[in-house]
């Protein structure tokens, strides 16, 4: 399908109501406003196809590049090219559901997130840090080292409460992931939990939402969740 018939059909899927969500949420112009489930049909037809979402991904248009993550192949995609689609995520709904997803699915993948959780930029370091909860939440616990994620929990007990907001919230998640799907952290990530406390993450002219990860651990739990993996890390 070409790039000038998919951008049509994504235009005319576009909703107002939510291309206003879009816009609260950080998204600028261009964007249409195209829920994720709308995008699914246009995806089943297209499949993946790199060329196209190399072009869908570099036009800027939010549900363009979010699209983009939908049909790419991750395992051809380089580190290059990872980077150069960060250098492009504007706001967290790009660098942590379009770009770390993405990431999620290769090889290089904690290789790339870990780079960027030492990286010191603040759309980076909640991409790597959420880049490992995609990962967390859907590939077995043996391909994880548990010194390093263990590591990985002490460095976000010690430094959450300094990092950006954007890098709290995503570091906030990674206790819960641990906590939920990686069962030989289970407890200290629990324990990590209950030492970080509530994380406060400022919202510019809203008031401040607090993020809890030991009661929303527990919930899961309460839930029967524990162990919890996803089938898929891409919708």
């Amino acid at each position: 399908m070409e790039f000038e018939v998919v951008m049509r059909e994504l235009a005319a899927l576009g909703k107002e109501r939510i291309k206003k969500t879009y816009l609260r949420n950080g998204a600028h112009e261009p964007l249409f406003g195209v829920a994720t489930g709308a995008m699914k049909p246009l995806a089943k037809k297209i499949k993946k196809n790199q060329l196209l979402t190399e072009q869908l991904y570099a036009t800027g248009n939010y549900d363009a590049m979010y699209f983009a993550g939908i049909i790419a192949d991750p395992m051809i995609m380089t580190e290059e090219d990872f980077e150069r689609w960060m250098d492009a995520a504007y706001f967290y709904m790009l660098s942590d559901y379009v770009v770390a997803v993405t990431l999620a699915e290769t090889d290089i993948a904690q290789t790339v997130a870990d780079k960027w959780i030492k990286s010191g930029e603040e759309l980076r370091m909640s991409a790597g840090w959420s880049c490992y909860c995609w990962l967390l939440g859907n590939r077995p616990d043996s391909e994880f080292s548990e010194a390093k994620i263990a590591s990985m929990l002490d460095l976000v007990e010690n430094t959450i409460h300094d990092s950006p907001d954007r890098t709290k919230s995503a570091m906030n998640n990674f206790i819960y992931t641990v906590g939920i799907s990686y069962l030989p952290l289970h407890e200290k990530a629990v324990e990590t939990a209950k030492a970080v406390g509530p994380v406060e993450i400022k919202r510019d002219k809203k008031k401040s939402s607090i993020l809890l990860a030991s009661e929303n651990i527990q919930k899961e739990i309460d839930r029967g969740k524990l162990g919890f993996k996803r089938k898929y890390v891409r919708c």
